[in-house]
């Protein structure tokens, strides 16, 4: 076949797949953005909102349940005190925290110890959910502080390490929060309000997290949010508030809450040890906690309902290297393929409602082969172009396009920022918001789709699931003079 031959056979292939990627593309965009400015709206709307109860009367009321915070913890001696002294400062009437160091191997048991003066106990365990990994011992603060901290073997899996927790938790609800976040002193009032307001039907509730990499802290307080210099914690400082806030409004809205993360999330513990605790063979064992309580209450016929709280913040480090962001989101997307090919029934089904028609099919479309169809599209313009066929206008018009609507997002995402919250008071830092939320889509959303491709590629390959720590830097300490008041 000559040259000549096979380009005009291969050209009308190669230009049904430019147009069924700029289709898909143009979808995808319109989605978030609906997304996103459906989120805003609520945002906006309810900016003044306080609900039906005050955050006094919550504190105040005796219906307002006691709390477990869990933490899993391995290698954390970075800012695992400060992360106790932010847990431990907590506005709430009655919480404890619970602390499981997962097979450390710095001085993380060693700089709790010293400071909380554990002492060991005996286990007096309240539930009996799988646990792989050997607990070794158990220990109480002997400060006062309402602290137990576990000692374990560590089978590499985080989910284990929870369940560790559950299995000692004593109190009605659960949160649980990663070791490298800070929860904001009225963190869990605000969050718990909803079920107290809501007893009977909601189950589960998650809150905004942010960046806290650059940030000014004390003792495990933020003083002055800021940005980190770094651009790929800015871009993802812009994906946090369009995935962790606006999204994830909207989800709750519509009543399609799949995810309520990890770093931040809050359950009833009844339901969570009825289901058998968390799945120890699952990356996303908090979507899968989300979608398996979901799922068995609305098998039973029980009421059920996961709440979002935008104005909950938990100020979370985030990956700063280009290696370790990429280990964090293949095990994002290998975990959303299990995810979605374990729970494959519920994927487009009436019988789950919103989740199971809007929710699942979003993410399994959009999230898991979002990567896959950016890579046949990016191959089909290459291929265009080595064979002299490719149409400018069209390759003009996918770039505008992404282009135009990628900054229309940071546009709104810096708009509520600046409008409801106001969390970074310098105007350079919205400007660099902006700057990086367009920069996003030159770039880091290539490279983005490639960690996400070889995650999927690992799921189908049925890779064994495997926990990676991520190195923690530790959070910025303000100097006294930043700590002074101002005359």
């Amino acid at each position: 076949m000559t040259r000549e031959r096979a380009v005009e056979w291969v050209s009308p292939l190669l230009t049904a797949v430019n147009w069924t990627v700029l289709g898909y593309v143009v979808v995808l965009d319109l989605a978030m953005l609906l997304l996103v400015v459906t989120g805003a709206r609520r945002l906006v709307a309810n900016r003044r909102w306080t609900g039906a109860q005050g955050l006094d009367q919550v504190f105040a009321s005796p219906l307002t349940p006691a709390v477990s915070i869990l933490v899993p913890a391995h290698d954390e001696e970075a800012g695992i005190l400060d992360m106790l002294s932010a847990a431990l400062s907590q506005r709430y009437p009655a919480y404890e925290v619970i602390v499981v160091d997962d097979g450390s191997t710095d001085r993380t048991f060693e700089l709790m110890a010293e400071k909380y003066q554990l002492a060991p106990v005996t286990a007096r365990p309240t539930a009996t959910t799988q646990v792989d990994g050997a607990v070794l011992s158990v220990h109480r603060a002997g400060t006062g502080d309402p602290l137990t901290v576990v000692r374990k073997v560590s089978v590499g899996r985080r989910s284990d390490a929870l369940n560790a927790a559950i299995n000692l938790a004593r109190h009605p609800l659960i949160c649980m929060i990663d070791a490298d976040s800070l929860l904001e002193p009225e963190g869990l009032l605000k969050v718990a309000r909803a079920f107290v307001e809501d007893p009977v039907n909601v189950v589960g509730a998650g809150g905004s997290i942010r960046p806290a990499n650059g940030a000014l802290t004390d003792r495990g307080a933020v003083i002055e949010p800021r940005l980190s210099p770094r651009w790929t914690v800015r871009i993802q400082a812009v994906e946090y508030l369009r995935s962790f806030l606006l999204s994830r409004t909207s989800w709750a809205q519509a009543d399609a809450m799949l995810i309520i993360s990890g770093a931040f999330g809050m359950f009833r513990r009844d339901l969570v040890v009825e289901v058998g605790g968390l799945d120890p063979l699952s990356l996303a064992e908090d979507a899968e906690l989300v979608v398996t309580l979901q799922e068995y209450l609305r098998r039973e016929g029980r009421p059920h309902k996961m709440v979002f709280v935008p104005e909950t913040v938990c100020w979370t480090e985030v990956p700063e290297t280009w290696a370790v962001l990429g280990k964090q989101r293949r095990r994002w997307s290998q975990g959303l393929a299990q995810l979605l090919w374990k729970n494959k029934r519920m994927i487009g089904n009436p019988r789950y409602g919103a989740i199971g028609v809007l929710a699942m099919p979003f993410y399994l479309v959009f999230e898991l082969l979002g990567p896959v169809v950016e890579l046949v599209g990016l191959l089909s313009v290459v291929v265009s172009a080595a064979l002299g066929i490719l149409d400018l206008g069209t390759a003009a018009v996918m770039v505008g396009f992404a282009l135009a609507v990628g900054t229309l997002l940071a546009v709104t995402v810096v708009a509520v920022e600046e409008f409801v919250f106001h969390r970074y008071r310098r105007g350079r830092e919205l400007a660099a918001l902006l700057a990086a939320g367009i920069l996003e889509n030159v770039g880091f959303r290539q490279v983005h789709s490639w960690f996400r491709l070889r995650g999927l590629a690992a799921a189908l390959m049925r890779r064994e699931p495997v926990w990676t720590a991520m190195p923690r830097t530790g959070f910025t300490t303000a100097e006294p003079d930043a700590l002074a008041p101002s005359r």
